[in-house]
């Protein structure tokens, strides 16, 4: 399956997939998906932020619900997201073969914006739909042409309006268990559970001096804002320390001409660790260091929280069923935020990992072995027909 969707978001210019929520290619994604699911026999509907619910049966409480997501980072790779929706169609067909019926109501699911590849915020669409973010606030999130959510929302055929915290849909998830590609080598065996989520959240340093020109200016005279971003760049893998990962992983400076002096450059922050003291204290020393660099230069600087997940530990009694259920597979803590991760404030959750031999996750050398996706839908088969006898 992941084959039929091979050609669709390629990005010729980064190398692996540009899905962004509402463009072009995650929408012809979203269709593909729907096409899927009723040849299925699933009933697919859109819930008021834009994620999709195939049902098996009758929508109701305590359902079962299984899924990911298929938007993609700028130039990801083909597994993270696409790899958990196709399973749960695939694991459908392994079920419907052998005659089975849930005993519960069951669906897929497909949550909008899980990467924040567009307009910066992760897991949008979960967290939209838990009440994790104000409705207002997201609404207003521009991506980098300045298209608001609203906007994008709207033009994608969907009301803005109806845009927040959802407790019906809410209520229906009994238990939640996402399929994911492995984002790392912490597997040795073909599929795993998942034990925690590191805290990590994304903040935006805005450094602000003088536009000016690169060969009239003299260099003591100047006031040039990416002095101090560059330096945020050190700063943070610095303070990353026994176990913490910090990353910059986009400036934009402006105007961002080659010849030209930037007055104002635009740093964002991916920082994670253990817990939120550790990951809080991380970024505090960052942002300290930030402060010193923009001093120096005669410039300013605004830092911003954009998002941000306290540590989550999945359900014990939930994956160690899982896992007896699967014959004792192990689990694994993963450093990657995920829908399941802001789904378990709400209710029971957990993730099955596939194993990624090369563990590199985000970029298009991401892989996962044929045999080892087949043994993934066999096991995710094997949770739901366990989970929703």
């Amino acid at each position: 399956m992941l084959d039929q969707i091979a050609d669709i978001g390629r990005d010729a210019q980064r190398g692996g997939y540009s899905r962004h929520a509402y463009t072009k290619p995650e929408v012809e994604l979203r269709h593909w998906f729907a096409e899927q699911a009723e040849r299925r026999g699933l009933a697919v509907e859109t819930d008021r932020n834009g994620n999709l619910w195939a049902w098996w049966g009758e929508p109701g409480a305590n359902a079962l619900v299984t899924g990911s997501h298929l938007d993609s980072v700028p130039g990801g790779g083909a597994f993270d997201g696409p790899l958990g929706v196709t399973s749960s169609l695939q694991a459908v067909d392994l079920l419907q073969a052998k005659g089975f019926t849930p005993g519960r109501p069951f669906a897929v699911a497909v949550f909008a914006e899980e990467e924040g590849g567009r307009f910066g915020v992760a897991c949008l669409g979960s967290r939209l739909l838990s009440g994790a973010i104000d409705a207002a606030k997201a609404l207003s999130l521009k991506d980098p042409d300045g298209v608001t959510l609203a906007e994008a929302m709207k033009a994608a055929g969907h009301d803005p309006e109806r845009v927040g915290r959802d407790d019906e849909a809410l209520g229906r998830i009994g238990q939640f268990v996402e399929l994911h590609v492995e984002q790392g080598r912490g597997l040795t065996v073909p599929v795993g559970v998942a034990s925690s989520i590191l805290a990590h959240g994304r903040w935006r340093f805005t450094f602000a001096g003088e536009g000016n020109h690169a060969g009239a200016t003299l260099i003591e005279d100047r006031r040039d804002p990416m002095v101090p971003a560059a330096q945020l760049v050190i700063a943070a893998r610095r303070a990353a320390r026994d176990g913490g990962r910090a990353t910059v992983g986009r400036i934009v400076p402006n105007p961002g001409g080659t010849n030209v002096i930037a007055s104002t450059v635009d740093v964002w922050l991916d920082a994670r660790d253990s817990d939120d003291a550790r990951t809080r204290a991380m970024v505090a020393e960052i942002s300290e260091a930030a402060r010193q660099a923009a001093a120096e230069e005669g410039c300013e600087v605004r830092i911003a929280e954009e998002s941000y997940g306290d540590t989550v530990h999945f359900d014990p009694r939930l994956r160690d069923d899982i896992a007896n259920a699967l014959g004792g597979v192990p689990a694994l803590p993963t450093g990657a935020g995920h829908d399941a991760g802001i789904l378990a404030a709400h209710v029971p959750t957990a993730m099955l990992f596939v194993r990624n031999p090369t563990g590199v996750s985000h970029a298009p050398e991401e892989f996962a072995e044929q045999a080892d996706v087949d043994e993934g839908v066999r096991a995710l088969a094997a949770t739901i027909e366990h989970l929703g006898s």
